[in-house]
């Protein structure tokens, strides 16, 4: 049950790695602190199979790392709770933030947003089946497992650019999906793509499906221009998908509290404050130019020693 009339120094939204870290620290700094999470705490690092670039454990899982800090959370007193938000309000006579959720409303002083960002999905026959099997959203993440094969990268704009030319330190082969007949990225980034000697560009094609049976082994392709339908085979884990045709960042939550970018990610400073007093984010959520397990940490330990300045408690 929910207590309508307790109020909390802060209430952080989300459940992932940035809101983990933002409960880690808001408990350092005795505020008192909730956490809600909509669905399994740990978010989309619940799915990554392989992490090696999370600095002092260079071989884990997305569920070892979540649980890790879950449990580093709650052992310092965090309150962890499943439940939806529907709506963020602030009252402007008292400042209060008052969180709408299918239990009652909960009031609180201070919030701290880390409903994330999820990638965008190509549609393609056996995506989700393959996630974190051989599909990928995240070269940083994954590139490192696919040393000395191919890979396929979707998409043409300029941050499927980047990471297909990130890829080519890894694999042998980058053939770079592209459905229309040109490139989106700028121009100097398009252009280095396409003289590497390792990428391959596919105008007017899509891919249409994989499939393997643990890891991928075959891709189905389209030619857009002649509707032809082909399939190519590669191996039992072979080649990997890389899919990069956007990020959808869960901000509806705060859309009349916070600035967007055109993309819909939400404008904030350096200490993670939005435009509006004692509202904060961190994670995927926010505009940043590098979405890793790590930096969504960094902006929930930011977050949190920013909402407890804020209420006038001294930082560590």
């Amino acid at each position: 049950m929910i207590d309508q009339q307790h109020i909390y120094d802060v209430v952080i939204i989300g459940g992932g790695p940035a809101g983990l870290s933002a409960a880690i620290y808001a408990q350092r700094a005795l505020l008192d602190t909730l956490l809600l999470e909509q669905e399994a705490v740990g978010g989309q690092v619940l799915i990554t199979s392989d992490i090696d670039n999370y600095p002092g454990l260079p071989k884990t899982d997305g569920y070892s790392l979540v649980n890790a800090m879950h449990t580093q959370a709650t052992d310092l007193g965090a309150k962890i709770v499943t439940l939806n938000v529907e709506m963020v309000t602030r009252d402007e006579e008292t400042g209060l933030f008052e969180l709408k959720t299918p239990e009652g409303t909960i009031l609180t002083k201070t919030v701290i947003a880390a409903t994330g960002a999820t990638p965008r999905h190509a549609g393609f026959d056996g995506e989700d089946t393959f996630t974190g099997h051989g599909v990928s959203y995240c070269a940083t993440c994954d590139g490192m497992f696919y040393r000395g094969k191919k890979v396929f990268v979707i998409g043409g704009g300029n941050s499927a650019c980047e990471e297909a030319l990130f890829l080519t330190r890894f694999a042998d082969k980058v053939d770079v999906v592209v459905r229309k007949d040109h490139l989106r990225a700028q121009a100097a980034v398009a252009k280095e793509l396409e003289e590497n000697p390792k990428v391959t560009i596919r105008y007017l094609t899509s891919i249409t499906g994989v499939s393997g049976n643990m890891m991928l082994s075959s891709v189905t392709l389209r030619d857009n221009a002649t509707g032809e339908v082909y399939t190519e085979e590669y191996g039992e884990g072979g080649f990997g998908v890389f899919v990069f045709v956007g990020h959808a960042p869960a901000s509806e939550l705060l859309k009349d509290l916070v600035e967007v970018t055109e993309s819909g990610h939400v404008i904030a400073d350096e200490r993670m404050a939005t435009c509006t007093e004692g509202l904060f984010v961190a994670g995927d959520l926010r505009d940043k130019p590098l979405r890793q397990i790590i930096t969504a940490a960094a902006d929930g330990a930011i977050a949190a020693t920013s909402a407890s300045i804020y209420l006038g408690h001294p930082a560590e």
